[in-house]
């Protein structure tokens, strides 16, 4: 029987974001702006089917081909012909939703195989119209992808390296080793992993790497980036640019016809940069982009786009592709603006002494948006960016609360509310909006806007005194720091994604006990206790829920965010003296479950110190680049166990019993009719997410899903188990 956590339930929760109002208000230039970032944001996006698992490509156009034949009320008939029941076939619409939602076959968040919850999903295949229009190519499609469709391999079960599981981002071959070396090689070269991918092969019994670079062109120009073969130590390097060709190139084209409709010349040589990234190849081009960006302040119409996040590298160092465009809130970003200008009085507050504060904080804008397009694998509640160590220490960044996905992602039905006593539930779902209002503001601003790093540069100069700095641990000075082209996710790889959540979820329960922050979000007197409360019960419950994403079998965590809330938990729970409570007890539909509570009396005291201690600790081993005593405080933490006063292993499966699936968004689609932008939006279903996606490639979805096939063909032989062959 399979563990139903591999499958998507029928009664998932799918909203439609909201966007109309807020496009409404664009002018006709600021409209044609938005709508050509979003063609490049869609074309860019669907190169996260390639970077997620080999066969996600494959069945992506499978699902567009039946679509696009039939839509999915049309396509009933056909299921029914194929003896689908009404459920089989909600089933198999949530399946293709989930799909399209996530960009792949992986979940976004916790990075877990979900597969298909019928079993008869070759005979709806069959008896679809795409299969009667073109049964050769259908039959083909479907033997590409009917074995990994369904097949739960251990291998197969999530996102990893190695034997540990299945990442794009490598070839089969590749372990952690691998990784490993490949980022030596980087770093000798100074070239950034984050629009790459690593294959491996071996000739003659050495071994041999090729690095793709992400680029609409293809070929040996070196202008940009180091391409061509390199020996390396006992292996050779083999830089190539061309990776994803055709969408860089599809992304390129919108870029610069969003050029014609910027507002201002930051945002046209930002556009430009992105574009000769996007292009040739260069990380270093993507990153004068973003320094444009960051000058842009305040723009109505915000977007980001390119390689960014690097949660799912199992490496910690590859970015997958993302692009956003939203429209300003301008009444929610007032708040927002008044907590950039409270900054430079909120972070001496923070733990640490101030040699381990940047010199000068750049105050960054900080913005309440309405997201009209987010494509990628899946839609954060705020962001932090750029991720480029040397730009956030010197230059600054941004801050984006996106408004229009809190409003309906984390929405509460009381009977869904698991492992709070009753009399905290009320309280949860009254004060959850405006806590995690407090907490995501913080956490992005001053969380990941926060704390130095020691460096050295390439020249041998000092970025602080080192016959001064001294650990505040140990009273000693400082002896490890970065050096040359070292980054925090180098240094720190596997971890570091985590570790630094985890540090700016401690910022955001640290200073949230600030009267003066709760203030400017509209807090005052007994509702900033409850706010205050329910933002700490939110996070040790949030710790508890974190176990879903824990694989026993492998000892690793599948999600950077809810690994970091487990160990948050792990750290209150430490405090002892009755902070916090967690007992296992049986449900009343007679199952295993669980309660936690939260004494509020303690969370000024008991709760204060204990993560006061912690966080400081995190930022001392940040700051001076010490992995081993960073890598060995964070681990420690993140073991889970049935060992000691609670058994997490066995908890962690009372938490799979009762968890509830991630919701997914519904968005709109933008189209030019008669020299003007048009905005359609689609019902918050299964089918209208389906619809939206069969919609967003209307003048060339036949070519477009062509070229992915070709690229995913490419690459088949990448993930052969035993790779020795040149591709």
């Amino acid at each position: 029987m399979v563990d139903s956590q591999y499958y998507l339930p029928n009664d998932i929760g799918i909203s439609a974001l909201d966007c109309r109002e807020a496009f409404r208000l664009l002018s006709p230039k600021e409209q044609m702006y938005a709508h050509y970032l979003s063609r490049a944001s869609w074309y860019g996006g669907l190169i996260v089917l390639i970077q997620t698992s080999p066969e996600s490509a494959n069945i992506y156009v499978l699902l567009q081909k039946m679509f696009r034949a039939q839509a999915p009320q049309q396509l009933e008939a056909a299921a029914t012909a194929a003896g689908l029941s009404a459920e089989e076939y909600q089933a198999f619409l949530v399946y293709a939703a989930g799909l399209y939602a996530n960009m792949g076959n992986y979940k976004s968040f916790g990075d877990t195989k979900f597969i298909p919850n019928l079993p008869k999903f070759k005979a709806l295949v069959w008896e679809s119209l795409a299969f009667k229009q073109s049964p050769g190519d259908m039959e083909a499609l479907w033997g590409c992808c009917c074995e990994s469709l369904y097949s739960l391999e251990d291998k197969q079960k999530q996102l990893s390296l190695g034997e540990k599981g299945i990442s794009a981002y490598f070839s089969g071959n590749c372990c952690l080793e691998d990784a490993e070396f490949a980022q030596k090689f980087l770093d000798s070269k100074n070239l950034s992993a984050y629009n790459t991918r690593l294959f491996k092969t071996e000739i003659d019994g050495k071994r041999c790497y090729e690095v793709r670079l992400a680029s609409a062109e293809k070929g040996e120009y070196t202008d940009e980036v180091c391409c061509g073969k390199h020996e390396f130590e006992d292996a050779v390097f083999s830089v190539k640019r061309g990776d994803y060709a055709f969408l860089m190139e599809k992304v390129c084209q919108n870029l610069e016809k969003a050029k014609d409709c910027a507002a201002n010349d930051n945002q046209k040589r930002m556009l430009e940069e992105y574009i000769r990234s996007f292009t040739c190849g260069s990380v270093e081009a993507h990153k004068e982009g973003s320094r444009y960006w960051i000058k842009d302040k305040g723009p109505i119409v915000e977007s980001y786009i390119g390689f960014i996040e690097s949660y799912r590298d199992p490496f910690g160092s590859r970015g997958e592709f993302e692009g956003f465009v939203a429209v300003v809130n301008k009444a929610m970003s007032a708040r927002f603006a008044q907590l950039v200008s409270s900054a430079e009085d909120l972070l001496p507050e923070l733990p640490w002494p101030p040699a381990f504060e940047k010199d000068r904080f750049l105050k960054p804008d900080f913005t309440s948006l309405d997201v009209l397009t987010f494509a990628g694998s899946g839609i954060p509640a705020g962001i932090n960016i750029p991720n480029y160590d040397d730009i956030r220490q010197t230059e600054g960044f941004k801050n984006v609360s996106l408004g229009n996905v809190l409003a309906v992602a984390y929405a509460t039905q009381k009977d869904k509310l698991t492992f709070l006593e009753e009399n905290d539930k009320d309280l949860y779902i009254k004060w959850k909006g405006p806590s995690f209002e407090v907490q995501v503001g913080l956490h992005e601003l001053l969380g990941h806007g926060s704390g130095k790093l020691f460096v050295q540069d390439d020249k041998g100069k000092f970025n602080f005194d080192q016959t001064a700095v001294r650990n505040p641990e140990t009273g000693e000075l400082i002896s490890s720091w970065y050096k040359g082209s070292e980054t925090w996710d180098s240094k720190f790889s596997t971890i570091a994604s985590s570790y630094e959540e985890c540090r700016a979820e401690c910022v955001g329960l640290y200073l949230c006990l600030n009267k003066q922050v709760l203030s400017i979000f509209g807090n005052e007197g007994e509702d900033a206790e409850e706010v205050v409360y329910v933002n700490w019960l939110n996070m040790v419950r949030a710790g508890l829920l974190g176990l879903e994403f824990y694989t026993p079998e492998s000892k690793s965590w599948r999600q950077a965010h809810m690994q970091a809330r487990f160990v948050i938990l792990r750290v209150l729970l430490e405090a002892g003296e009755g902070l916090v409570g967690l007992k296992e007890c049986t449900g009343a539909d007679g199952r295993p479950d669980a309660v936690i509570t939260l004494d509020r009396s303690k969370i000024y005291t008991v709760g204060k110190s204990a993560i006061q201690r912690f966080l400081c600790k995190l930022q001392v081993h940040k700051s001076t680049a010490d992995v081993e005593g960073g890598r060995a405080l964070y681990e420690g933490y993140s073991a889970v166990t049935a060992d000691g006063t609670h058994n997490f292993l066995r908890l962690r499966e009372t938490v799979l019993l009762r968890k509830e699936a991630r919701k997914m968004f519904v968005q709109a689609n933008t189209y030019i009719k008669d020299d003007a932008v048009e905005l359609v939006e689609y019902e918050g279903s299964a089918a209208g997410l389906i619809q939206s996606f069969v919609e967003r490639f209307p003048d060339d979805a036949e070519n477009v899903e062509a070229q992915l096939l070709e690229m995913t063909c490419m690459d088949s032989s990448c993930w052969l188990e035993n790779t020795s062959n040149g591709y």
